[in-house]
């Protein structure tokens, strides 16, 4: 059976009383020793460091920090406080960013502005322990080391019991893991919390709904900037050559570039051209930002995020050096590293995580210049020759491999090139469909443009001219002419140093494709002609029909249009002997075009009727498309002009579909022609607007030759 209390007391309410007043004593008491544990601060701490007066830039992250103090000032006692991780790159001005903010704020935190280095990521020793930091915090308020308990968790009690109701910010500098900073993070909504570290930090965006900040090098204005007001002003636009190269050399970093402005404004006479010239003669490496003080010594700073990776991050690390850049994929790492690509995952995560790679966008990681100089140095230090080597085959198959696979997604009936297999441990991308494909040679074209130059200048020559020959397709629908003609000079280079008469075969023609886009007909004549010339000693008649059938097209260019008609009947007759379907059915195609340019109407549509069905029946799409456009050109000088616009139509559907834009953008214009003739002029202005733009995009010299059209277009 249960009694009340006043049962238990044998129902006497004064010994009730009585047990009630002891009670009301002991809470009392326990009320003035908790009084006592937690009393009220006898100082206002201002612990921010002193920050330097040459600040420039971060505009965007300022402003959101503004935003984030603002919307802390109104925060309920039920809100959650505001924290803000400010993460990046070694180097970039995390805690000088910080700083500059805490102080432009500090009058908005009256009750204090504290500040720790938790040491995350120093030279030497250990990331200090939360428990020291929240001593510090709360000595800094006046308490007597003999009133800070011992233990971590009493601590924290202690410190976010004194913070409580109060407007206090907290800079929590170089923090090394979210572990760390958990602790010292208040317990209500009035303070604000800035935390800097190479690590992202996302268990805290996670847990603690923290509103995360990223800071990267600096963009070229914010670079000149800094200059600017390190060295002057005029002195800077005195020389802007001078300062272009050292913003380039010190890849925007602002570590780098204060290091520079620091060696400046030491030797006062020194010209911004003597300072350029002085990176120049060091080269690639670090030495130049190399100085006395650690803290200013690039390889230094560096290091202390290197020293803190696994040894299986620590090798990719330093194999990105190797990388061709300027930016990589999880396939592409993994090749380059000779590892399963979920092996390789974890890698890049932990160095994503300590920002030595960034993820720019989703999916593809990059650093910049100076740490990949790092890299390569720490490779150059740790790995041996023969296994950069391999590492720099691995990642050049992978490309080989990947962009051939693309290629003939493009082109599936293209004339194969030979690959040697790729090496143990390549993970070639997978390519679905030749949308995907010509959105991977996009998305990598800058890697492969760059891969080309690696190949060439590391010995493989075989990879450099392939490399090549599998994007000319790519960049011509692309428009990138001077990259297809850039690529195929240090393709013909490599396949002749390599002896490879085929390669040599190849590139000829690829240069030859590059010159005719560019106008230069006659530098596209030559490379045609040798290429023919090596095509018959190899016995390669398909490759011979199709320098002749280029050769045709250079020559219809300039309006020689027999001789052009020539050249295509013997390609014809090649691709006849050779069994090649698609080649007969682009011969018939361009014999048509070269009719109707002679006037032989009823001719053309014979021969493209003929390649229209070839087409067709092999399933290529683009070659389908160039003959619609033939059709339809030759019906619109037949007076056919219904016919001719669904010709039209019909083939930049297909154009689009194969995003081929400068033929789409041709083919535009010719339709404009078209609805001009039948006398819809703002059918024909339309049409022609949407061309244009297309050509200005792709920066083609023919954009103003149709620009003048239009405004006939309009007088008419």
């Amino acid at each position: 059976m249960t009694l009340t209390f006043v049962e238990a007391c044998g129902g006497d309410s004064a010994a009730w009383r009585e047990h009630w007043h002891r009670v009301a004593a002991q809470l009392s008491s326990s009320a003035r020793a908790d009084e006592r544990e937690t009393p009220s601060p006898t100082l206002v701490p201002r612990q921010l460091p002193a920050v330097s007066g040459h600040f420039v830039g971060r505009e965007r992250e300022l402003a959101a920090l503004d935003q984030l103090a603002v919307a802390s000032s109104r925060f309920s006692a039920a809100a959650a406080i505001a924290i803000s991780p400010i993460t990046g790159p070694p180097g970039v001005g995390k805690t000088t960013m910080a700083l500059h903010w805490a102080h432009r704020a500090a009058s908005r935190f009256p009750d204090g502005q504290l500040y720790v280095n938790l040491r995350g990521f120093d030279q030497g020793g250990s990331p200090m322990d939360p428990a020291d930091a929240i001593g510090g915090f709360l000595e800094a308020f006046g308490l007597p080391p003999e009133r800070i308990p011992v233990s971590l968790d009493a601590r924290a009690a202690l410190y976010r019991s004194l913070l409580a109701g109060r407007r206090v910010l907290l800079v929590l500098d170089n923090a090394a893991d979210t572990e760390q900073v958990r602790p010292l993070l208040p317990g209500g909504s009035t303070c604000l919390v800035l935390v800097t570290s190479r690590r992202r930090l996302s268990g805290l965006v996670v847990t603690e709904g923290a509103h995360p900040i990223s800071v990267d090098v600096f963009t070229p204005a914010e670079a000149w900037q800094l200059l600017a007001v390190r060295l002057g002003r005029e002195r800077v636009q005195a020389e802007r050559a001078a300062v272009e190269e050292i913003i380039a050399r010190c890849a925007r970093l602002p570590l780098a570039l204060n290091i520079v402005a620091a060696r400046a404004a030491a030797h006062p006479d020194f010209t911004v051209a003597a300072l350029a010239e002085q990176l120049r003669d060091v080269g690639d490496g670090l030495d130049a930002f190399t100085e006395g003080d650690r803290e200013a010594d690039i390889r230094a700073v560096f290091s202390w995020s290197y020293r803190a990776l696994h040894p299986g991050a620590a090798r990719l690390f330093r194999l990105v050096g190797l990388h061709p850049g300027p930016d990589l994929t999880a396939p592409a790492a993994a090749s380059l590293a000779g590892l399963p690509v979920a092996r390789v995952r974890p890698l890049i995560a932990e160095l994503a995580r300590v920002h030595l790679l960034t993820e720019h966008t989703p999916g593809r990681y990059a650093c910049h210049d100076l740490l990949r100089t790092y890299a390569t140095e720490l490779a150059d230090l740790h790995d041996s020759a023969a296994e950069r080597r391999a590492a720099c085959h691995r990642v050049l198959d992978h490309y080989l491999h990947s962009a051939n696979a693309a290629a003939l997604l493009l082109e599936p009936h293209r004339h194969p090139i030979a690959l040697a297999t790729a090496e143990p441990g390549v993970t070639p991308e997978r390519l679905a469909g030749d949308a995907r494909a010509l959105a991977w040679c996009a998305a990598e074209r800058r890697v492969l443009l760059a891969a080309i130059q690696q190949a060439a200048s590391a010995g493989f020559d075989g990879h450099a001219w392939r490399l090549a020959w599998t994007l000319a397709t790519a960049l011509q629908r692309q428009g990138r002419w001077h990259d297809l003609l850039a690529s195929q000079q240090t393709a013909l280079a490599a396949a002749q140093r390599q002896g490879d008469r085929a390669g040599q075969a190849h590139t000829h023609r690829g240069l030859a494709r590059a010159y005719t886009w560019q106008g230069r007909y006659q530098d596209a004549c030559t490379h045609l002609r040798r290429a023919i010339d090596l095509h018959g000693e190899l016995g390669d008649h398909t490759g011979q029909a199709h320098a002749h059938r280029g050769l045709a097209r250079v020559l219809g260019l300039q309006g020689q249009h027999l001789e052009a008609i020539d050249h295509t009947d013997r390609a014809l007759k090649l691709y006849e002997a050779a069994g090649h379907l698609l080649g007969q059915a682009n011969s018939l195609n361009a014999i048509g075009w070269y009719h109707v340019q002679l006037g032989h109407h009823e001719r053309a549509l014979a021969d493209c009727e003929r390649a229209l069905a070839l087409h067709q029946q092999i399933g290529d799409r683009h070659g389908e498309a160039l003959t619609w456009d033939s059709i339809g050109f030759a019906n619109h000088h037949l007076g056919n002009h219904r016919r001719a616009i669904e010709c039209y139509q019909r083939a930049i559907q297909l154009y689009r579909t194969a995003s081929d834009r400068y033929e789409e953008a041709a083919t535009l214009g010719r339709l404009a022609e078209t609805h001009h003739a039948a006398g819809d002029g703002d059918a024909a202005r339309r049409t022609g607007r949407q061309a244009l733009t297309i050509l200005d995009e792709l920066q083609h010299a023919n954009a103003d030759q149709l620009r003048r059209r239009l405004a006939e277009f309009g007088r008419s």
